[in-house]
């Protein structure tokens, strides 16, 4: 599959299996749209009456189709998709699906140096989902979940409230589908509190069937890794945010999610101080690392 168009002056030319990017000439762009269905005769004879009066001759064009052929040969252009057989058997598959994370935010604006997902790009390119591939993941969901009722999302990743109008987009469209459906959607949202403010408090008391506060216990053992791109600590900025949280939650669900790690192995204590700043639902787990990290 090839996507051709034009933007600031430029002639841009992606192939879309390979992932290949090229900036052409008029006669190569002409080319390339001419190319498949058509023989090196065909080509020539549509292209000669536009490019002709620019002085652009026939071993021209000729030579512009070879320079195709070559790209694509080396599979730089008119790419086959090495995915369709797999895909094909995926929408085929009978196996039933009931829950998708999401992960709507490959970045994060915290610098946790125990981060698995290493700060939020899992050691990729920072970015962010669109809503048009979180769309057709929740069309995914319900095309595939069989006669499940019960459908969970959970928004991760990085920091999903990086991408807040994205998640929202997507909560308002499945709660658009889910009824003709015959679906019931039940979110989840995972964040390290630092975007937290009443309007994200007050659109996931509405819409998120849980939440999870991510809170490592002291402020000496949180501040030790959940830092700042400056090395500042979040415990002050987060805590607070928290409290509001999960006291205008109610009844909902909600956990704080804490790592603990070889640092602090007296990790019971930072379950009690958490309990002692209000939180009654936590969850300390161990850090995932490999086991000659320093937090191992």
């Amino acid at each position: 599959m090839v996507h051709q168009y034009k933007l600031n002056g430029y002639n841009i030319v992606i192939d879309v299996y390979s992932g290949s990017i090229h900036v052409v000439d008029d006669v190569a762009y002409d080319v390339i749209a001419e190319y498949e269905g058509k023989t090196r005769e065909q080509i020539v004879e549509k292209l000669m009456p536009v490019h002709g009066k620019n002085g652009v001759t026939e071993k021209d064009i000729l030579m512009c189709i070879d320079d195709v052929e070559t790209l694509k040969n080396d599979e730089r252009l008119f790419t086959e998709d090495i995915f369709a057989d797999k895909a094909s058997k995926l929408k085929n598959n009978s196996n039933t699906v009931k829950a998708l994370c999401l992960h709507v935010a490959h970045t994060c604006n915290l610098n946790c140096s125990y981060c698995f997902a290493s700060q939020g790009k899992y050691q990729g390119e920072r970015g962010l989902m669109s809503f048009e591939v979180g769309k057709r993941a929740l069309d995914f969901l319900i095309e595939n979940s069989g006669t499940r009722r019960n459908l969970e999302v959970d928004f991760f990743g990085g920091e999903p409230l990086m991408n807040w109008d994205v998640v929202k987009k997507l909560v308002k469209y499945a709660r658009e589908v889910e009824k003709d459906a015959g679906k019931n959607f039940r979110f989840t949202l995972t964040t390290n509190g630092v975007l937290v403010d009443d309007e994200v408090i007050d659109f996931c008391n509405q819409e998120m069937h849980n939440v999870v506060l991510s809170l490592d216990g002291r402020k000496e053992v949180h501040d030790r890794f959940r830092v700042d791109y400056a090395g500042n600590g979040s415990y002050d900025k987060i805590v607070p945010k928290f409290k509001h949280f999960v006291e205008r939650r109610g009844d909902k669900n909600y956990y704080m999610r804490g790592t603990f790690t070889h640092f602090n192995p007296d990790f019971t204590n930072d379950i009690f101080h958490m309990a002692d700043l209000g939180f009654k639902e936590l969850s300390m787990e161990p850090v995932v690392c490999a086991p000659d990290d320093p937090s191992a």
